[in-house]
């Protein structure tokens, strides 16, 4: 019996071994699992796009690129600049009449006829969640006057965006072209004019709430003016389900573009646009969803928000020629004139990688001709990322001095010895 018992606890004893070692091992293989390793920068090959950029809403800054500068057809991705283009210059409660041209348009259509009307608003989700080239054309008209009117407005919108490498021909993608002074033209982009144009759209213009409201819409109905014809319209971004604070974007495809993609998300803070050109053709539909989360995850894995502003406060008085300082409200011509630089209180911050340093360069005022006002600007504060000027602060006196002269020698003379 006791032999028996000995050989439980030694048998309780060896199970109980093995259970620790397994647990610790599933524990340690757990951990191992969940945990997620940062993202390296995706090689140029990785990516299927030919062109792709990822860059910082916030800011602007290109945080990643691959031929981002190259002009190429970007299909229906073109319908962002058309839908912020109708919410600025047309009223949601327009009534739109259907051209002959908006009705013969190709698929994707919604199918509308000449004559037909409808709500203006109703067509912007047909425009964005079904991507049909009928409404977009028929919002064009209405707003343009014409498609070529239309282009013209979508071409310095551009330009006051800062896309300099853009033209635009048509409001829905259509792979097009003209001939401008002997010229051939294409309408196209690059993908870091794309992203420029979705950052305006979803953080500058004026009617932002209304483009992420239309665009982050999962399904959408509507009928008519008659109230004879009903439509419904489902959003084919599958990137807003795919990743958590996935804001907005638009698919595009056409035989010369290929599949392309504009895309934005929102996580801690952060704002990021991804932009893809010709990224595969059919049977590579899924391509772009893969390059935009690696783009995307690489953003958020790497890059972190820093305060970056600095209020320097020890600047060396600067002297001023000709100058008489003010004292108690009074010019006095017994003290050196100097005045003192100043910085105003400002907020900056900036998404940076860990080993990426801002560098500050004061550039002041030797010497100063008076008279000088507070607040006039003595200097400035340049701030780099690398070789690249990000941002220039002014800086300012913080005190006056006015201009010294016979005059007010003669009465500051009188005031000390004979009054």
């Amino acid at each position: 019996m006791k032999k028996r018992v000995i050989s439980i606890k030694k048998n309780f004893l060896n199970v109980l071994i093995i259970y620790m070692v397994l647990t610790s091992q599933i524990t340690n293989y757990s951990v191992m699992s969940f945990a997620k390793e940062k993202s390296e920068e995706p090689k140029q090959t990785e990516l299927y796009a030919k062109s792709a950029v990822l860059i910082d809403a916030d800011s602007g800054r290109v945080l990643y690129e691959k031929n981002g500068n190259e002009a190429m057809p970007m299909a229906s991705t073109t319908k962002i600049m058309t839908l912020i283009l109708v919410l600025e210059n047309a009223n949601l409660n327009d009534t739109v009449t259907v051209s002959k041209n908006a009705a013969k348009q190709p698929k994707v259509h919604l199918g509308m006829r000449a004559n037909q009307q409808f709500k203006l608003s109703d067509l912007c989700y047909s425009l964005m969640l079904e991507s049909h080239n009928d409404s977009a054309v028929a919002l064009a008209e209405h707003v343009g006057g014409s498609v070529e009117g239309f282009a013209k407005m979508m071409n310095a919108k551009a330009r006051d965006i800062g896309c300099t490498n853009t033209y635009f021909i048509t409001p829905n993608g259509l792979d097009s072209q003209v001939t401008v002074e002997g010229k051939i033209k294409i309408h196209s982009t690059t993908a870091t004019e794309l992203a420029k144009i979705m950052r305006y759209c979803i953080q500058l213009s004026p009617c932002k709430e209304k483009f992420l409201e239309i665009t982050r819409t999962a399904s959408y109905s509507f009928t008519d003016i008659e109230g004879k014809s009903t439509y419904s319209c489902n959003n084919h971004n599958a990137f807003l389900s795919m990743m958590e604070g996935a804001l907005s974007g638009k698919t595009g495809f056409t035989g010369k573009a290929g599949y392309c993609y504009i895309g934005a998300l929102e996580r801690d803070e952060r704002t990021y646009i991804v932009a893809l050109l010709a990224c595969g053709w059919p049977n590579n539909k899924t391509y772009k969803w893969s390059d935009t989360r690696k783009l995307m995850e690489y953003g958020i894995d790497n890059y972190e928000c820093k305060e970056i502003y600095e209020q320097k406060e020890d600047f060396e008085e600067i002297p001023v020629e000709n100058g008489c300082m003010i004292e108690e409200g009074k010019p006095t011509i017994w003290k050196e004139a100097k005045i003192q630089p100043v910085m105003k209180k400002e907020e900056l911050s900036m998404l940076l990688k860990e080993e990426e340093e801002i560098k500050i360069e004061y550039k002041l005022e030797t010497k100063i001709q008076a008279p000088v006002k507070k607040n006039d600007i003595v200097g400035k504060a340049e701030y780099y990322l690398g070789n690249e000027k990000i941002k220039v602060y002014n800086i300012y006196s913080c005190n006056e001095v006015v201009t010294f002269d016979l005059e007010l020698c003669v009465k500051q003379i009188l005031e000390k010895f004979f009054v």
